[in-house]
């Protein structure tokens, strides 16, 4: 039974990140493509706790936590950026 929900939740996962995919691709905007690289990074994490639910190993509940706290920085640092170039239009 755990084996068919973790199916369908990383095919709902995977149709999510290529959705993120074409939004990163095709935003018009930095402001879509970093919104899109940040949707791809949780949508990654969510994948490795999914898998670490499957194979009940804790080591991918910590390397989803390690990422989690790691893929937060470019994001602000893109968004510390885009903030930096509006203003000075």
């Amino acid at each position: 039974m755990i084996e068919l929900a973790v199916d369908i939740a990383m095919g709902m996962l995977g149709l999510a990140a290529a959705l993120a995919l074409i939004r990163i691709v095709r935003g018009p905007t930095l402001a879509d493509r970093i919104l899109g690289l940040d949707t791809l990074s949780v949508l990654s994490i969510g994948m490795i706790a999914l898998y670490a639910a499957h194979s009940r190993l804790t080591l991918y509940t910590d390397i989803a936590i390690s990422l989690a706290l790691v893929l937060l920085l470019p994001t602000l640092s893109l968004t510390r950026y885009l903030l930096a170039r509006g203003s000075r239009e």
